[in-house]
Protein backbone atom coordinates (compact mmCIF):
# COMPACT_ATOMS: atom_id res chain seq x y z
CA UNK A 1 0.00 0.00 0.00
CA UNK A 2 1.27 3.70 -0.85
CA UNK A 3 -0.53 6.85 0.53
CA UNK A 4 0.16 10.20 -0.62
CA UNK A 5 0.49 13.36 1.54
CA UNK A 6 -2.94 14.79 2.18
CA UNK A 7 -5.13 17.08 4.56
CA UNK A 8 -7.86 14.92 4.02
CA UNK A 9 -8.93 11.77 5.85
CA UNK A 10 -8.91 13.26 9.59
CA UNK A 11 -11.44 12.16 12.07
CA UNK A 12 -11.90 13.33 15.98
CA UNK A 13 -11.07 10.61 18.47
CA UNK A 14 -11.77 13.10 21.33
CA UNK A 15 -12.13 17.01 21.47
CA UNK A 16 -8.98 18.46 19.88
CA UNK A 17 -7.24 15.08 19.07
CA UNK A 18 -7.75 14.32 15.49
CA UNK A 19 -6.73 10.74 13.53
CA UNK A 20 -5.70 9.99 10.60
CA UNK A 21 -4.94 5.96 9.08
CA UNK A 22 -1.97 6.93 7.08
CA UNK A 23 -1.21 2.85 5.95
CA UNK A 24 -2.27 -0.50 6.83
CA UNK A 25 -0.88 -3.73 5.81
CA UNK A 26 -1.80 -7.38 7.37
CA UNK A 27 -0.05 -6.96 10.75
CA UNK A 28 0.80 -3.21 11.23
CA UNK A 29 -1.43 -0.40 10.58
CA UNK A 30 0.15 3.56 11.04
CA UNK A 31 -1.88 6.49 12.42
CA UNK A 32 -1.09 10.24 12.68
CA UNK A 33 -2.73 12.23 15.55
CA UNK A 34 -3.42 15.58 15.67
CA UNK A 35 -3.18 16.84 19.65
CA UNK A 36 -4.16 20.54 20.47
CA UNK A 37 -3.06 22.01 23.75
CA UNK A 38 -4.56 20.89 26.90
CA UNK A 39 -6.00 18.07 25.92
CA UNK A 40 -6.18 15.18 27.60
CA UNK A 41 -6.02 11.53 26.58
CA UNK A 42 -7.54 9.06 29.90
CA UNK A 43 -6.03 6.02 30.76
CA UNK A 44 -7.10 3.35 28.60
CA UNK A 45 -5.61 -0.24 27.12
CA UNK A 46 -6.00 -1.99 24.46
CA UNK A 47 -5.04 -5.73 22.68
CA UNK A 48 -2.18 -3.69 19.97
CA UNK A 49 1.30 -3.07 20.56
CA UNK A 50 1.33 1.07 20.20
CA UNK A 51 4.96 2.22 18.76
CA UNK A 52 5.21 6.35 18.74
CA UNK A 53 7.31 9.19 17.44
CA UNK A 54 6.55 12.76 18.37
CA UNK A 55 7.18 14.33 15.44
CA UNK A 56 6.42 18.39 16.94
CA UNK A 57 5.00 19.52 20.24
CA UNK A 58 5.35 18.08 23.35
CA UNK A 59 3.40 15.63 25.68
CA UNK A 60 3.30 14.10 28.85
CA UNK A 61 3.12 10.37 28.46
CA UNK A 62 1.70 7.75 31.28
CA UNK A 63 2.69 4.31 30.60
CA UNK A 64 1.71 1.96 33.60
CA UNK A 65 3.61 4.00 36.44
CA UNK A 66 5.81 5.91 34.67
CA UNK A 67 5.16 9.22 33.02
CA UNK A 68 7.39 10.60 30.25
CA UNK A 69 8.20 14.48 29.01
CA UNK A 70 7.92 13.66 24.91
CA UNK A 71 9.66 15.87 23.11
CA UNK A 72 10.17 16.14 19.52
CA UNK A 73 12.32 13.05 18.31
CA UNK A 74 11.49 11.28 21.02
CA UNK A 75 9.74 7.53 20.87
CA UNK A 76 8.00 4.70 22.88
CA UNK A 77 6.70 1.72 22.69
CA UNK A 78 3.62 0.03 24.94
CA UNK A 79 3.26 -2.87 25.26
CA UNK A 80 0.05 -4.53 24.51
CA UNK A 81 -2.64 -3.98 27.33
CA UNK A 82 -0.69 -1.52 29.66
CA UNK A 83 -2.70 0.86 31.06
CA UNK A 84 -0.95 4.27 29.37
CA UNK A 85 -2.57 8.28 29.06
CA UNK A 86 -1.19 11.54 27.19
CA UNK A 87 -1.28 15.35 28.24
CA UNK A 88 -0.81 17.49 25.72
CA UNK A 89 1.86 20.57 26.58
CA UNK A 90 1.60 22.24 23.22
CA UNK A 91 0.08 21.17 20.10
CA UNK A 92 1.59 18.57 18.80
CA UNK A 93 2.00 15.93 15.81
CA UNK A 94 2.27 12.47 17.06
CA UNK A 95 3.34 8.80 14.13
CA UNK A 96 2.11 5.68 15.66
CA UNK A 97 2.14 2.15 14.57
CA UNK A 98 -0.29 -0.33 15.78
CA UNK A 99 0.41 -4.59 15.94
CA UNK A 100 -2.22 -6.11 15.00
CA UNK A 101 -3.78 -4.00 12.70
CA UNK A 102 -6.55 -1.64 14.85
CA UNK A 103 -10.11 -2.61 13.27
CA UNK A 104 -11.56 0.36 14.56
CA UNK A 105 -8.96 2.78 12.86
CA UNK A 106 -9.45 1.24 9.43
CA UNK A 107 -10.83 3.68 7.11
CA UNK A 108 -14.24 3.19 5.97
Amino acid sequence: MFQKNSSDGYSSVLPGIELKTLVYGEKTLMTEFLLEKGRQLPKHSHPHEQTGYLVKGHIRLTIGAEMFDVMPGDSWCIPADLEHSAETVVDSVAIEVFSPVRADYLPE
